[in-house]
C-alpha cells in the first residue's frame, strides 16, 4: 500500500475534538421504519460485534442530552428502535465520547414515509456506522469490505456507500467552517455528511461515487443493470459483486483514497460512475449550507462529474 492517509484533528475553541479522519458506512432505505426495524437492530448488533467492547459509551436522549450507554441506556435504545411503534420517526445516535469526536459512532434516522406528509415525500430511512482510520490500517480493506457487506445483508437499501470521511458526531463540524473548508477542498476522497438531513431528500437516489458503492432497486435497474454497468465501467480497478435481491456492490479500488488534490487526481472510475449517477443525486439544500452556500454545495456533491 502506497497511500498516505491524512491525520485530521479539528478542535473547537474550548479544545474539544470535533472532527477527525475515519470511515463512514452508510445505507439509504426507502422503507418505513416499522418495516425495517428488526433489520436495523440486527445490523447494529453486527457492528457492535465488530468493534471493541464498550466502544459506544453514550446515547442522545429525547431531550438532546447525552446519557451513558449502561444497561438502562441500552434498554432505552432497544425500546426506541423496536418497541416505540406509534412514533412518526425514529432517530438514534450513539457515540464513543461525550464531549469529543470519536471514530466509533452509530446513527439511524427512520421514518414512516407517509405520502400525505410533505417531509416524507423525498425521504428515505438511513443508517450509518463510522470507524477510525486505524481500524482500516490494522485490519485491511477486505475486513472493512466484509463488514460493510454483513451490515448491508438484511437491509433493503436503494443505495449505500463506504468511504473515508470527516467523522463528526451529530455534524458538529458545522461550527468550524474556517478550518473545514481548506480540508474539504484538498481531500476529495473524504466524505462530508449529515445523515439526518440527507435522508430527507435522497429518496431512491444515490449520494455519489465512493470506494464501496452499493446499488439497490430501483436505482440499479434505472442504470441499466449489472451488465450495462460493466460496459460503462471497464476499469481494471473496479470489481462487481452481485448481491441477493437484485443488488450490487461496486468496489472502485483496493484501498480507499483520500484523493489529495495537491498530489493530482487520477480517478477515472470515480468520474465515470459519478456521471452515471448524476441524474439520481439529491438536491441537498439544507444541512451542509453552514459550510457551503447552496450553489457550491451542489458543486461539491458533483465534484467528480465535472
Amino acid at each position: 500500500m502506497n497511500i498516505r492517509y491524512p491525520v485530521i484533528r479539528v478542535r473547537s475553541d474550548d479544545g474539544h475534538l470535533r472532527v477527525l479522519d475515519g470511515l463512514l458506512l452508510c445505507f439509504f432505505i426507502r422503507r418505513k421504519h416499522s418495516e425495517i426495524k428488526d433489520a436495523v437492530w440486527r445490523s447494529l448488533r453486527t457492528y457492535l460485534n465488530a468493534i471493541p467492547a464498550g466502544a459506544l459509551e453514550w446515547y442522545v436522549d429525547p431531550d438532546g442530552e447525552m446519557q451513558p450507554l449502561d444497561e438502562k441506556g441500552w434498554a432505552h435504545v432497544h425500546w426506541q428502535i423496536l418497541e416505540r411503534t406509534r412514533a412518526l420517526a425514529c432517530h438514534v445516535e450513539l457515540c464513543q465520547f461525550e464531549v469529543a469526536a470519536s471514530g466509533y459512532n452509530f446513527e439511524y434516522a427512520g421514518y414512516q414515509l407517509d405520502p400525505l406528509r410533505f417531509h416524507d415525500e423525498k425521504a428515505a430511512s438511513a443508517i450509518a456506522f463510522s470507524l477510525p482510520t486505524e481500524y482500516l490500517l490494522e485490519h485491511g480493506p477486505e475486513k472493512v469490505r466484509a463488514l460493510a457487506l454483513e451490515l448491508s445483508r438484511e437491509l433493503p437499501f436503494s443505495s449505500g456507500y463506504a468511504s473515508l470521511a470527516f467523522v463528526s458526531f451529530s455534524g458538529s463540524w458545522y461550527a468550524r467552517r474556517e478550518k473545514m473548508l481548506p480540508l474539504i477542498e484538498r481531500y476529495w476522497g473524504l466524505d462530508l455528511y449529515l445523515i439526518g438531513r440527507t435522508s430527507r431528500c435522497i429518496g431512491t437516489g444515490a449520494r455519489g461515487a465512493y470506494w464501496l458503492t452499493f446499488l439497490g432497486q430501483p436505482l440499479l435497474g434505472q442504470l441499466g443493470g449489472i451488465e450495462a454497468l460493466r460496459r460503462e465501467l471497464p476499469f481494471p480497478e473496479v470489481s462487481f459483486q452481485p448481491l441477493e435481491g437484485e443488488r450490487l456492490l461496486l468496489t472502485l479500488e483496493e484501498w480507499p483514497s483520500p484523493m489529495d488534490t495537491r498530489e493530482g487526481l487520477d480517478v477515472p472510475q470515480y468520474r465515470a460512475l459519478a456521471r452515471l449517477l448524476e441524474p439520481y443525486l439529491p438536491e441537498e439544500t439544507i444541512g451542509l449550507t453552514s459550510i457551503f452556500d447552496r450553489k457550491n454545495m451542489g458543486r461539491w456533491l458533483r465534484r467528480f462529474c465535472l
